[in-house]
């Protein structure tokens, strides 16, 4: 429950995360079939064994109306153009891009990394 907070990994060494954004099309039923699409019981085996080759530890989605929020935890060698370009190779990443697009306000046919957005940190809570 979001009221209670969200526990996260811990990790013996230091991480580094990538944020980022994109919107979904403003239609409650078709926002409801991508949050199902994304469940544990539905996500595809293949994408999530895909996201770890690339190196990636965890990834999070949050959703806020039409607005989707996505963490992502890496070690400090990753480098991310690297991993998206690999990422968009991958067995069935292409297939899951255009399962999903339908949901997206973004070209039907970008990668991953061109539909979501990286977002700038322009705030932060200082030691």
């Amino acid at each position: 429950m979001k009221e209670n907070g969200y526990v996260v990994q811990e990790y013996k060494v230091p991480v580094k995360r990538y944020c980022q954004t994109m919107d979904l099309k403003d239609n409650p039923e078709l926002i409801a079939e991508y949050v199902k699409r994304h469940s544990e019981a539905e996500a595809w085996p293949e994408i999530r064994a895909g996201i770890r080759e690339v190196g990636i530890l965890e990834m999070e989605i949050y959703i806020l109306g039409t607005r989707l929020f996505m963490i992502v935890e890496t070690p400090l060698d990753f480098d991310w153009e690297t991993a998206m370009a690999r990422l968009a190779t991958l067995p069935r990443q292409a297939e899951w891009e255009a399962y999903m697009s339908i949901f997206q306000q973004a070209d039907a046919t970008a990668t991953s990394a061109e539909k979501w957005q990286l977002m700038d940190r322009m705030f932060y809570l200082y030691k």
